[in-house]
């Protein structure tokens, strides 16, 4: 199945291709999966999603859908204890995204540059994670199954190619990797063939959350038992990976004050734009080759039509995935003055669904620079007409790299140096994993 993440690229002289070939090196062998299994034609996956849950693919029917599936609560376990184990293998699928050998479905795909749309692989990741946490939780005696699976957190998303070709087959690979009480981790692997040979592009780690017919009650999942000792480390992993965003969480900048360290960075910054030739701390000077960091943002918006609903009448994630990448990637080009490409996507906590018919405001931020790298972060919120209220639904964070140095983004209030901070965060977080 699960290729390693060591790749080959051709050698490039830039920083940004030293940084792209060594983006998912460092793991050890995974184990293969693939035997006996018949891939998934892409275009299938969403329609194997509404037979299990028995969506309606008629917008007008989906109040009648739901209620329908009311009538499964009985089929929810009472413990965990009462689920069948399963294995790695058991929830291991693969689905062939044919660009080479079915030329009629790249213009989807395709971008300006002649490449594949990143948000369009995202959003095939999102639905390709939700059909694997099915296959983990399918009891073979139930023709539609009880549980409201979705997407709760993308944890990291490596690039290890710079480009993605669209005249080249795409197959993802998943499975399983971990499992709690009620949420589920999912390992995934998209590779591209390449003179007869699939050679890796990305690796992808979501987190899945199991919850009742109605969505409303978290549901209990089947437990999973590693076989060997290459997928005991595959647990492990997923445990740790648990912890580290606990910790990750507790540390906010949102809950805590900055580390010594990142309080001494904040003053250097506020010391470096002081106008000397003022005395006085609201002066401030933009520092050479640099831009203050309210000039680095773009907003979008879009409403959110019937077309762009889930199995369960709620707005897609992937297609809030795409939309938040296709602005982060246009904050980042726009700062940079070229064409940005896509390092790694972590930390996309989905905190509240979007309701068909929202408006849904997004805004792109440069948080933080580095040499060629960008981290830009864009927030997601609703807005309610008719209370005139706005909400946050989800915060995504992407590294992007550009072929030139870019300037360094400065901020000039407090509350733009906790975004600094965290930015730089999450860059570093990026930067040990590759």
């Amino acid at each position: 199945m699960l290729a390693t993440r060591l790749c080959t690229m051709r050698k490039l002289p830039s920083v940004l291709a030293r940084t792209l070939t060594s983006a998912t090196s460092g793991s050890s062998m995974l184990p293969d999966m693939s035997e006996g299994h018949l891939p998934i034609h892409v275009n299938n996956v969403r329609s194997r999603l509404r037979d299990i849950v028995g969506a309606s693919t008629n917008w007008r029917d989906h109040v009648q859908a739901m209620q329908e599936r009311k009538a499964l609560h009985t089929l929810l376990a009472k413990r965990q204890e009462d689920l069948p184990p399963r294995r790695m293998k058991d929830s291991y699928l693969e689905v062939i995204l044919p660009l080479g050998s079915q030329p009629e479905i790249r213009e989807k795909y395709l971008n300006v540059h002649n490449s594949v749309r990143f948000g369009r692989i995202l959003e095939d990741l999102d639905s390709l994670g939700v059909l694997i946490c099915y296959t983990h939780t399918k009891q073979e005696m139930q023709p539609r199954s009880p549980l409201s699976i979705v997407t709760a957190l993308v944890d990291k998303i490596n690039l290890c190619k710079k480009i993605i070709y669209p005249d080249c087959d795409i197959k993802f690979t998943g499975n399983v990797s971990w499992v709690g009480r009620t949420s589920m981790e999912v390992k995934m692997h998209m590779l591209q063939l390449h003179d007869g040979d699939y050679s890796p592009v990305l690796d992808a780690t979501f987190v899945m959350v199991a919850r009742d017919p109605e969505n409303k009650r978290p549901a209990f999942v089947n437990p999973l038992v590693p076989e060997t000792p290459a997928e005991e480390e595959i647990f492990k992993q997923g445990e740790l990976n648990k912890l580290k965003r606990i910790d990750f969480s507790t540390a906010s900048l949102l809950k805590m004050a900055p580390t010594a360290e990142e309080r001494n960075i904040v003053h250097d910054i506020f010391l470096n734009t002081l106008d000397t030739r003022t005395v006085s701390f609201r002066s401030r000077k933009l520092p050479p080759n640099s831009v203050w960091m309210e000039d680095a943002k773009l907003k979008g918006l879009q409403i959110c039509h019937p077309q762009e609903r889930n199995i369960f009448n709620r707005i897609f994630g992937g297609f809030l995935m795409r939309k938040a990448f296709e602005l982060g990637w246009a904050t980042a080009c726009s700062y940079g003055g070229s064409r940005p490409f896509i390092v790694s996507v972590d930390d996309i906590m989905f905190q509240r669904p979007v309701e068909v018919g929202s408006l849904l405001l997004l805004s792109g931020q440069v948080c933080y620079t580095e040499k060629n790298y960008i981290q830009v972060r864009v927030h997601s919120e609703v807005y309610d007409a008719d209370t005139r209220e706005q909400q946050t639904t989800n915060i995504f964070h992407f590294t992007f790299i550009s072929e030139n140095e870019v300037p360094r983004v400065v901020p000039k209030t407090y509350g733009e140096s906790m975004l600094y901070l965290d930015g730089k965060r999450h860059f570093a977080a990026t930067m040990k994993e590759i």
